[in-house]
């Protein structure tokens, strides 16, 4: 009986060569995927941004909230 190795008991396939197919697939994958990393990378950039300014701005007294009310509805009754 033969000698099992890894060589003998699977056997080896060539692998076919690229078709033009699949090289227009792994070229487009490859674009989008670049496109996703900046299209993240601008989010959470902007993201970041926005959560900064917001944690920088004065916060909003309830008189204020409250005016703001009473003027919308005054306008709206007219």
């Amino acid at each position: 009986m033969t000698k099992l190795t890894k060589n003998t008991l699977f056997k080896v396939y060539d692998s076919k060569p690229e078709t033009p197919m699949d090289k227009t697939t792994r070229v487009v994958r490859q674009m989008v995927d670049e496109e996703t990393e900046q299209r993240n990378a601008r989010n959470s950039r902007l993201r970041n941004a926005r959560l900064e300014r917001e944690a920088n701005k004065p916060p909003v007294t309830k008189a204020s909230e409250a005016s703001k009310a009473r003027r919308t509805k005054a306008a709206s009754t007219q």
